[in-house]
């Protein structure tokens, strides 16, 4: 076994729904030489032969504490698994899910059968869209300060105390507003989605647009019904000053595969990922 290769996975689809070598994006987008399929039970798994270097056990520990690696091979994972998506309905696995040869890679998919199969047909003919809601920021420099030093009024102390007050309640004041319209958004989303999830909000750094994130949401919607469910977003006219609705997709659903073996979240964000701890022996 020490003399198989090691075989990065990818993602699982339908035997049915591969003819030939698997889509995939350019050389050099990719992990290693190229993607190739491991077939079993009626599954097929979109694998890549990677180096031992960085993908054996020790060292992928120790690759996995390093972000900007992990980050490429997030980028890496999700070409693959959009390349294949975009023709067929397509199960992602967990970043890094690395097995020890073809024989490793079909004990997972026999392992994993029912669970992935459930995957396929619960996901064939829909795909995920993300929502988000930011709330604008007021200017750092709105009330931000503070009384200066030496001899003042002891009005001036009260003043900015108001104003600190004031703020606070205006702050509190559009998160509440925030709050209402997020959770009827997501009310008349959800009518239209097969499936949805919550996520966290994205943290400051991570978030593609101005403001602060406070509604983060994934929706499995049947591609039967996508029109119904942009038409359900509301319009930026209709929304309460100071909030913003972002709508992406459509995705690879990442964040509905949920199996064992197991699917990762976010795809769009190469963050929604998570990691094994090594190669399956």
């Amino acid at each position: 076994m020490k003399d198989e290769p090691l075989l990065y996975v990818y993602a699982v689809v339908r035997a049915s729904g591969t003819t030939g070598p698997p889509p995939g994006p350019p050389a050099g987008e990719t992990l290693g030489a190229g993607v190739t399929t491991v077939a079993h039970r009626g599954l097929t798994a979109l694998v890549e032969e990677v180096p031992a270097a960085d993908f054996d056990e020790a060292p992928l520990r120790a690759r996995l504490e390093d972000l900007d690696w992990l980050a490429g091979v997030a980028r890496a994972h999700h070409r693959v698994v959009a390349a294949a998506g975009g023709h067929v309905t397509t199960v992602p696995l967990r970043l890094a899910t690395v097995c020890r040869g073809e024989p490793g890679v079909r004990r997972l998919l026999e392992e994993g059968e029912h669970r992935l199969s459930e995957a396929i047909d619960r996901l064939t003919g829909a795909h995920e869209w993300g929502i988000k809601l930011y709330v604008d920021e007021p200017s750092a420099a709105a009330g931000a300060a503070s009384p200066g030093g030496g001899a003042e009024p002891a009005s001036s102390g009260r003043d900015y105390l108001r104003r600190r007050l004031g703020d606070r309640r205006a702050r509190q004041d559009v998160d509440d507003t925030a709050a209402r319209t997020a959770r009827d958004l997501h009310e008349s989303l959800a009518r239209v989605a097969a499936e949805t999830v919550l996520h966290p909000p994205q943290q400051a750094r991570l978030a593609e647009g101005p403001g602060r994130n406070v509604f983060n949401a994934a929706y499995l919607v049947p591609d039967g019904r996508r029109q119904e469910f942009l038409d359900t977003v509301t319009p930026p006219e209709d929304l309460h000053a100071g909030l913003r609705v972002e709508i992406t997709g459509p995705w690879v659903p990442y964040s509905f595969t949920r199996t064992e073996t197991d699917a990762v979240g976010t795809a769009s964000e190469a963050a929604r990922t998570g990691a094994d701890g090594g190669p399956d022996r």
